[in-house]
């Protein structure tokens, strides 16, 4: 009993310090039940054991991989998890078929928004294809001490902001909802007649022009459940995990002139392996060696083939640029492209390439609020801190049924982006990352594997372990 009772203290101890670290008390009513697994022991924890051979090793089974499940759930929830690179918006800093190692320790890890999940799964059931989630309980954004927040250039793991409505239907579930919706809504109005200058019109006709649009979309993608499915709203914790760099921190003003980020009216420092696309003319194909040698992927040669440009690094473009044999011309993408970037419904002119000015906000910090900007800051006030926001008919903006000229942010917001900068989904097409997305950091490179190349071949020795800080 005196060992029984020093593991006891023991585990007691470590939980209490647990509890004390989330600021949670509910988990109190889990300390007899580890009191009686210790010293009274009247629950049969091992009923199983009492069991015929072949029952017995079935519950064998079933008992390890429910501790498996509890542990790995544990983990993941608190302390760290696995993320691979689904895609090219961070190359060539972090590649596709980047394994990565994601502290939550790093920013501190969130409360569990909707603690009643299936472990190892983000929102979805593998071949069912339905919720890995029970909605209910739904608590409160919270989240325990970390090593630290968000500092300038992290590359950040957070919540896909804009995914808190998808369409069901497995086939546009990958596209931006609110994309859809002002696309599809934009044709109708034309369609139907309804076209405008929408860069001459005033605050107040262009608001009502994007809110005709929108619910135009909306009710067209509802009247076609075969093709879209419904709609569903997903809470922030079991929306797609994103991975970017941040590059804009709360209460900074950010802008893009000519590709370069400026941050408080100071240019920020492109990452090494920042990438553009160019337009690119050969005079022969690329050799292997020397595709190789850039760093160019097959997904970069199947896009030159298709639209003539493709990503490339600086040391890349002065490679290519350099081969007058196989090169006949190189020159930078500036295609303009007006209607595709956040705010969706304002008319600003801005693009990719040339964005801003935006101040982030920050909490505790207030905004004066004008038809002009109120685009800008609207999900935030209304989506991400849950506020009634309505403009009535003669231009007031009324918060949860008061006139409001100012707001004051009740979270923190940032910016991200991709160092793959003209092949992104990012920031300047979905908005502010709120502080309650943010999942972890990665921390370092654990397996990585090219995808296109099989076998040892696609290994890539040189990436394994390698920490992602080293990575600028």
């Amino acid at each position: 009993m005196k060992v029984q009772w020093a593991k006891f203290i023991i585990v007691l101890v470590l939980y209490i310090a647990f509890l004390i670290w989330l600021k949670s008390w509910m988990g109190i009513i889990v300390i007899p039940f580890i009191y009686d697994a210790y010293i009274s022991k009247k629950i049969r924890w091992d009923w199983w054991k009492d069991l015929d051979s072949f029952p017995r090793m079935i519950m064998s089974w079933v008992d390890a991989l429910v501790f498996a499940l509890v542990a790995v759930y544990f983990i993941n929830l608190f302390f760290f998890q696995n993320y691979v690179i689904p895609s090219s918006s961070l190359e060539k800093s972090l590649l596709t078929g980047d394994y990565l190692f994601v502290s939550k320790m790093s920013y501190g890890p969130r409360i569990p928004q909707t603690p009643l999940t299936m472990p190892l799964t983000q929102h979805t059931m593998p071949v069912l294809n339905t919720k890995s989630y029970i909605e209910w309980p739904q608590w409160d954004y919270r989240r325990a001490p970390g090593f630290g927040k968000v500092e300038l250039n992290d590359i950040v793991v957070f919540n896909y902001p804009a995914g808190d409505t998808i369409v069901s239907s497995l086939k546009w579930q990958a596209q931006d909802y609110y994309q859809m919706c002002y696309g599809y809504g934009q044709q109708i109005l034309q369609q139907n007649g309804i076209q405008a200058n929408l860069d001459s019109l005033p605050p107040m006709m262009l608001r009502q022009y994007y809110d005709m649009a929108y619910t135009a979309g909306r009710n067209y993608m509802l009247s076609q459940p075969n093709e879209y499915g419904i709609l569903m709203s997903r809470p922030a914790d079991r929306r797609e995990n994103y991975v970017k760099r941040c590059v804009g921190l709360p209460g900074q003003t950010l802008q893009i002139k000519d590709r370069i980020i400026y941050l408080d009216g100071k240019a920020n420092k492109e990452p090494d392996n920042v990438q553009y696309t160019y337009y690119v003319k050969l005079l022969n194909p690329l050799p292997e060696d020397l595709v190789k040698e850039l760093g160019i992927t097959q997904e970069d040669i199947q896009q030159l083939n298709a639209f003539g440009y493709m990503p490339l690094t600086k040391a890349a473009y002065d490679g290519l640029k350099s081969r007058k044999d196989l090169v006949k011309s190189i020159r930078i993408n500036n295609d303009v492209i007006v209607g595709d970037i956040y705010p969706l419904n304002a008319r600003y002119g801005w693009t990719r390439d040339n964005y801003g000015p935006v101040w982030i906000p920050a909490k505790g910090k207030s905004i004066e609020l004008t038809l002009q900007n109120l685009p800008i800051y609207e999900r935030p006030i209304r989506v991400y801190e849950g506020n009634d926001l309505q403009v009535t008919d003669d231009g007031k903006i009324l918060i949860n049924g008061k006139e409001s000229k100012s707001y004051t942010f009740k979270m923190d917001y940032y910016w991200m982006q991709g160092d793959n900068r003209h092949n992104s989904a990012d920031s300047r097409y979905w908005g502010f990352v709120p502080e309650d997305h943010i999942v972890g950091k990665p921390i370092f490179i654990w397996w990585s594997s090219d995808p296109d190349r099989k076998g040892f071949n696609g290994i890539r020795w040189t990436r394994l372990f390698r920490f992602v800080d080293d990575i600028k």
